[in-house]
C-alpha cells in the first residue's frame, strides 16, 4: 500500500495477525497444563498470561532500540520446540523447575546473544532460502490436519469441515484476485470472519468458553511458584533455546528480504538479545518460552503490509486479551477448520518467500543442490515421519524430533562442509635446476 495506513485500518491488520496465530498461541498452555493436570482455573491463567506475554515480546521485538528489538513486523508466540521438555521438567522435578530453568535459559541467550550474532555467517542463501522452506513445508501437514476439523477431532474430513476450510479458502483468493489496497491486505480476516459466521449457522459454534470466562485478569510473577533452579532442567531448557534461535533466524532473514534490508550482525545479536528477555518474561511470569511464528511471516507475504506499526498494534491487542479473558475467549469460537483454511495458505507463502529466497543460489553447482536435497528432506521427513528418532535419548531427541530444526542444522552443517572448505594455498618450491647459470667472467 503506497497510501498512510490510518488507525482503524492498522487495527484490523493487526487483529488479523492476531487471529493468524491465537491457535497456535493458545494450543501450548492447553496442552501442557492438561499434562502437568492444572485445574481448568489454572489452564486459564496460562491461556491469559501466555497472551499478554506474547504481546509484550511481540512489541519489544518489533520496535528498534540501542540494545533490543530487530525492528522487523515480527510476532512472537508460545514455541512448540518447548512443550515436550517442559512437561518432561515438571513430572521429573516439579512445576518450580520449569520456570526457573525458562529463566536460566533466557538469561543464558542475553549474556551470549553477542556470540550467536557472530554466527550469522553460517547463513549464506543457500542456507536461509532452504531453512524458510523447510519451515513452511513442515507446517503444512498442520494446516491440512485443521482443515480437516484437527487430527483428534470425531468429524475429521467430513463434508461440512470441508465446505467451511475451502469456503475460508476461496474467500481470500477471490479477495487477493479482484480486490486491492486495504481490502486485500485483510483477506484472511475477512476470511476468518465469514467462515465463523457460517459455522454458527452450522450449528458448529460453542459460547460455553466465553461465558466461563473471567472478565478481568491481573497478571501476577511467579503465581504458581518460586522458581527452583535444578542443573538438568536447566541444559535441557538452554538446548531448547539454541534450537529456538536457529528456528527464529530463518524467519528473521525472510522478514529482512521481503523487506529489503540487509540484517547486520548487531540487529541479529538484539533480535536474540530480545528472545532471551522474552524467555525472562515468560519463566518470571510462570508462561513459557517465544520464539518467531512462521504463520505471521506468511501472513506478511499474503497481505503486502509490512510496516511494524502493524504487529506492535497485534502486540497491544494480546496484551488486551491477556487481561480480558471474556474477550480473549472469543477467538475460541472459532472452529478449527476455519483456521485451517487461512493458516494453509499462510504456510505455502512461507515457502513460496523460501523460494524466492533460493533465487540468487548457484543451481549450477552440485553442492547447493545436496545442500537443498538433503536438508529438505531430512527436515520434511522428521516432520512426516517423528517416530523415526523415538528411540534416541531424550536429549537428542529435543534436537531432531523438530522437523524444521533437523532441516535447518542439517543445512548449516552440509553448507560448513561443502561450501566453507579452507582455501588451500599453493605454496611454490623454487628449483635450484631452474636458477640462471651466470658464468664466472673474471
Amino acid at each position: 500500500m503506497t497510501k498512510k495506513i490510518g488507525k482503524p485500518e492498522i487495527f484490523s491488520l493487526g487483529l488479523q495477525h492476531v487471529l493468524a496465530m491465537y491457535a497456535g498461541a493458545i494450543l501450548v498452555p492447553l496442552v501442557v497444563g492438561g499434562a502437568l493436570q492444572f485445574t481448568p482455573q489454572q489452564i486459564a491463567f496460562l491461556v491469559s498470561i501466555d497472551l499478554l506475554t506474547c504481546g509484550i515480546a511481540t512489541i519489544l521485538q518489533s520496535m528498534k532500540g540501542k540494545y533490543i528489538g530487530l525492528g522487523l513486523p515480527v510476532v512472537l508466540g508460545t514455541s512448540f520446540v518447548a512443550v515436550s521438555p517442559m512437561i518432561m521438567i515438571g513430572t521429573n522435578y516439579g512445576i518450580s523447575a520449569i520456570y526457573g530453568s525458562i529463566i536460566a535459559a533466557g538469561i543464558f541467550i542475553i549474556l551470549f546473544s553477542g556470540l550467536f550474532g557472530k554466527l550469522i555467517k553460517l547463513f549464506p542463501p543457500v542456507v536461509t532460502g532452504t531453512v524458510v522452506s523447510i519451515i513452511g513445508l513442515s507446517l503444512i501437514p498442520t494446516g491440512i490436519k485443521n482443515m480437516g476439523g484437527g487430527a483428534s477431532s470425531s468429524d475429521f474430513g467430513s463434508a461440512e469441515n470441508l465446505i467451511l476450510s475451502f469456503g475460508v479458502l476461496a474467500v481470500i483468493l477471490v479477495m487477493n484476485r479482484f480486490l486491492k489496497g486495504f481490502l486485500r491486505a485483510i483477506s484472511v480476516l475477512t476470511g476468518i470472519i465469514v467462515g465463523t459466521i457460517a459455522a454458527a449457522f452450522m450449528g458448529k459454534i460453542d459460547t460455553v468458553a466465553v461465558a466461563d470466562a473471567n472478565w478481568f485478569h491481573i497478571p501476577t510473577p511467579f503465581h504458581f511458584s518460586t522458581p527452583s533452579f535444578e542443573i538438568v532442567p536447566i541444559l535441557t531448557m538452554i538446548l531448547v533455546g539454541i534450537v529456538i534461535l536457529v528456528e527464529s533466524t530463518g524467519a528473521f532473514l525472510a522478514l529482512a528480504k521481503m523487506t529489503d534490508r540487509e540484517l547486520t550482525e548487531k540487529e541479529i545479536t538484539r533480535g536474540y538479545r530480545t528472545e532471551g528477555i522474552a524467555f525472562t518474561l515468560g519463566g518470571i511470569f510462570n508462561a513459557f518460552p517465544y520464539s518467531t511464528f512462521a504463520q505471521n511471516v506468511g501472513l506478511i507475504q499474503l497481505s503486502g503490509i509490512k510496516t511494524r506499526s502493524v504487529t506492535i498494534a497485534a502486540g497491544f491487542i494480546l496484551i488486551g486479551l491477556g487481561l480480558v479473558p471474556k474477550i480473549a475467549a472469543l477467538a475460541t469460537l472459532i472452529p478449527t477448520a476455519v483456521l485451517g483454511g487461512a493458516t494453509v495458505i499462510m504456510f505455502g507463502m512461507v515457502v513460496s518467500s523460501g523460494i524466492k529466497m533460493l533465487n540468487g543460489v548457484d543451481f549450477t553447482d552440485n553442492n547447493n543442490l545436496l545442500i537443498i536435497a538433503c536438508s529438505i528432506s531430512l527436515g520434511l521427513g522428521a516432520t512426516v515421519v517423528p517416530e523415526l528418532f523415538a528411540g534416541l535419548p531424550a536429549t537428542l531427541r529435543i534436537i531432531v524430533s523438530d522437523g524444521i530444526i533437523t532441516g535447518s542444522l542439517t543445512a548449516i552443517i552440509l553448507n560448513m562442509i561443502f561450501n566453507m572448505r579452507p582455501k588451500r594455498s599453493i605454496q611454490v618450491i623454487p628449483d635450484a635446476t631452474l636458477e640462471p647459470k651466470v658464468k664466472n667472467l673474471s
